[in-house]
């Protein structure tokens, strides 16, 4: 009886983990459209992030309504319950992430609706878009295989992430300085610069939550160096 409510257990545990891999499926998805729409100018494209990012938001609320169904039915302990507690701080950050998504979207939008005098060049802002996409990506595997060592690749690329959030920055001011006109359009840029580094920043988190899944350390907020040592046992 006992092994057979074990493997119970294990099915629903296994159902949630797959569950907050769906999430960041979607996830993706809408920064994906986001991106193109910004790219081709695709207001319907824009319009449905902006719609889709309700289901996302439904899918936190479910997963983390079934974790707190089984802390009161199950009461895990030591590994089961940190499976549990890293699902629920994972999806609160897919859950932001798709926010970011429908930040971008509607920005996007904005800039598309409005008059400008001059359209925003977005190839920079793909470059970075790239790059954290390719974080979330990696954040997720991490998740799926309690890997570890992502966090190390993660907490480097989220340097670099920041990096081409600062150089975007400074060419946007230079922008608004040499012409007062780009003011407008320089700021919805920048506003969509920043969620996607702030897409970085969650994917990041996501892959400290793994380190804490499977070695018990909690990893937030520390240096590099600290990093490497517990991921990598230096």
């Amino acid at each position: 009886m006992a092994e057979h409510i074990s493997k119970q257990f294990d099915m629903e545990l296994e159902t949630i983990r797959t569950r907050v891999l769906q999430m960041g499926g979607l996830v993706e998805q809408q920064i994906l459209s986001a991106i193109d729409a910004l790219m081709s100018g695709d207001i319907a494209k824009f319009d449905k992030v902006i719609t889709e990012d309700a289901l996302v938001n439904s899918m936190e609320v479910t997963i983390d309504d079934d974790c707190q169904h089984i802390i009161a039915r199950r009461q895990p302990a030591a590994s089961d319950l940190r499976i549990i507690i890293t699902v629920i701080k994972t999806i609160t950050d897919l859950e932001r992430i798709g926010d970011e998504a429908q930040k971008i979207a509607r920005m996007g939008k904005t800039i598309y609706q409005s008059e400008r005098y001059q359209m925003p060049r977005f190839r920079e802002i793909r470059k970075m878009a790239e790059v954290a996409l390719a974080m979330l990506r990696r954040a997720l595997d991490a998740f799926a295989r309690l890997d570890a060592s992502a966090a190390l690749e993660l907490a480097e690329e989220d340097m670099r992430l920041d990096d081409d959030f600062a150089a975007e920055l400074r060419q946007l001011i230079t922008f608004m300085m040499e012409d007062p006109r780009t003011i407008s359009m320089s700021i919805d840029t920048l506003f969509i610069s920043k969620a996607i580094e702030r897409i970085g920043d969650h994917s990041k988190n996501i892959s400290e939550y793994v380190v804490y899944l499977v070695k018990g350390k909690d990893i937030r907020h520390t240096s590099l160096e600290d990093i490497k040592r517990e991921t990598l046992g230096h």
